[in-house]
């Protein structure tokens, strides 16, 4: 029987980060043939950062290839599958971005590396594809769409949460990786948006470009409505990120179980 091809989506995140590591280390098996990351171009400066380190030397055994499907920023305002998850006066709409900026792409790249077109016949369970979600983010794991696609969450199967995934970064010597997500992306808690503003500049400055251009005729021809980044419905600049975080994690909500890992 012909082995699959064994396909790990690379967010750069502490899960996905650890999950490559593990495998490298030969404590998750078999050896991936690679790692895909799909690049939206909008991740905060430290993530990519982390990306280069992961690809340089002899970190990895197998490779690692960047897709590019950005910068989704550009696209929001003239692209009904680039929409994110913003919030208006009646709660959070609905978002394209995860589906057509990651998933997607990573598909299109795994049939080109079987040398298959879009339309062409692949054998199910041809390929393997691991996913870095950790026992605290259970609710995310989603059985494939596609025949072809066997999903494998191998975090799941070591039973590790996100504690546990820190603790063997750390045992083994490595740098927690930073929080992957887009630096604009609505999903944020307060502590997250205050990080952001704090620590990275460039970050910080896209995502308040963003979220003003969500009130632009531009934005509000896109979205119907008066849109905005934080869940308090105020202007991202001027919104109190000093306040205790109640709700629930969002990303929990992010049902693909692609971002922020």
């Amino acid at each position: 029987m012909t082995e699959p091809l064994r396909v790990l989506s690379l967010g750069a995140g502490v899960q996905s980060t650890t999950m490559a590591l593990m495998a490298a280390h030969g404590e998750i098996g078999p050896m991936p043939d690679c790692a895909i990351f799909a690049d939206t171009g909008e991740e905060p400066g430290a993530v990519y950062d982390h990306l280069r380190w992961l690809m340089s030397g002899n970190v990895l055994p197998f490779p690692v290839h960047i897709i590019q499907t950005g910068p989704l920023g550009d696209r929001l305002f003239d692209d009904n599958e680039a929409r994110i998850p913003v919030f208006t006066d009646k709660g959070m709409k609905r978002r394209q971005c995860t589906k057509n900026y990651k998933l997607m792409p990573i598909r299109r790249e795994i049939r080109r590396l079987l040398g298959k077109g879009p339309r062409d016949y692949i054998a199910p369970g041809a390929v393997e594809s691991w996913v870095g979600i950790s026992t605290d983010e259970v609710i995310r794991v989603t059985p494939s769409r596609v025949k072809f696609i066997t999903r494998r969450d191998p975090l799941i199967e070591m039973r590790m949460s996100r504690w546990d995934c820190t603790n063997w970064l750390t045992d083994h010597g490595y740098p927690t990786p930073p929080k992957s997500s887009c630096v604009f992306c609505p999903y944020k808690k307060n502590s997250q948006w205050a990080a952001l503003r704090d620590h990275d500049t460039a970050g910080w400055a896209r995502a308040t470009e963003i979220d003003e251009k969500l009130r632009t005729p531009a934005g509000l021809a896109m979205f119907k409505a008066p849109t905005f980044l934080h869940r308090s419905g105020v202007p991202l600049a001027q919104a109190d990120l000093s306040r205790v975080d109640k709700q629930i994690n969002l990303f929990n909500n992010e049902c693909e179980g692609m971002c922020g890992v």
